[in-house]
């Protein structure tokens, strides 16, 4: 009979690609991540994973069993720590690494879980860097749903949102709005400087198909907030997240454009290691994100 264990140790090869970095992963032997992988292929009649003395591959057969027993263990790991944690309290500090943008979006469930569990020290780092939220030290992170390793565990927070371009009406009352992307090659754009340094290229479907935009202009900053603020100064067209200008667009301040090639993205998760202990603190935040996104869909 298949186990726990086998299925914990398959979808730690295929996560890993290595049976010795599997094998730490587990704190079992190396041998024994082989034996069991080979035991329960020979047992299914299939291979799961291609070796060679250098690598290791996830065959086709084993990325589809990977996809299919993944979300089945999530949820025997969540009923584990559920009943592991019943009983006990949220209490101690909860450090949590997200982007500025983010924190502010979610702000109002961060500030629900203070009020229902004032016990819990909960501690918000922001920053725009991506970082290794388990070497650093952080119980979760929260990131759009793109962004986030697949080796973590996430529970989506918003429903998908939007990227739109917006500008203030003086702007386009001087110098016209775009028809399609390109046309922003020609006009004045507040460009985004990402956490590495690069430049953001603006991103669009045209046509059905991806497509991305080097624009132009001035002006160049590193904060949605202050690309907001020059865009609402008339200063260039700006590339924002839908909901960060939500405001801006009911009042009149903004006027969106090129509505039809608008990119749609996964939006905000909470994420975390599946690999450690989840604390009834971190259990309680996680319960009120997956309430807190019922209740938006």
């Amino acid at each position: 009979m298949t186990t726990l264990v086998e299925l914990e140790a398959v979808l730690t090869v295929a996560r890993l690609r290595s049976f010795r970095a599997a094998a730490a992963a587990l704190g079992i032997s190396t041998s024994a991540v082989s034996h069991t992988i080979a035991g329960l292929e020979g047992r299914l009649g299939v291979r799961l994973f291609n070796r060679t003395t250098r690598s290791v591959a996830v065959t086709d057969v084993g990325a589809e069993f990977v996809a299919n027993i993944r979300p089945a263990l999530v949820e025997i790991r969540h009923a584990m720590e559920t009943a592991g944690s019943s009983g006990v309290s949220p209490s101690g500090s909860l450090r949590i690494n997200t982007s500025a943008a983010a924190a502010l979006r979610c702000m109002p469930l961060l500030m629900n879980f203070s009020e229902q569990f004032p016990a819990v020290h909960l501690d918000i780092v922001t920053e725009g860097k991506f970082i290794d939220i388990v070497a650093d030290g952080y119980d979760a992170g929260i990131r759009l749903a793109e962004s986030i390793p697949q080796d973590m565990i996430s529970v989506q927070i918003e429903p998908a949102l939007r990227y739109i371009v917006v500008g203030a009406p003086t702007l386009v009352e001087k110098i016209g709005a775009p028809a399609e992307p390109a046309e922003l090659l020609s006009k004045p754009c507040v460009r985004m400087r990402l956490p590495s340094g690069t430049l953001y290229r603006w991103e669009f479907v045209h046509q059905g198909e991806p497509l991305e935009i080097d624009v132009r202009g001035t002006l160049t900053l590193d904060s949605p907030t202050l690309i907001r603020e020059a865009a609402r100064s008339g200063l260039g067209f700006a590339y924002m997240a839908e909901w960060h200008v939500a405001d801006d667009l009911e009042s009149g301040r903004l006027v969106q454009v090129l509505d039809h090639t608008a990119l749609t993205v996964e939006g905000l998760c909470l994420y975390y290691s599946g690999r450690r202990h989840v604390p009834p603190s971190l259990r309680a935040l996680i319960e009120m994100a997956r309430e807190r996104f019922r209740s938006r869909r």
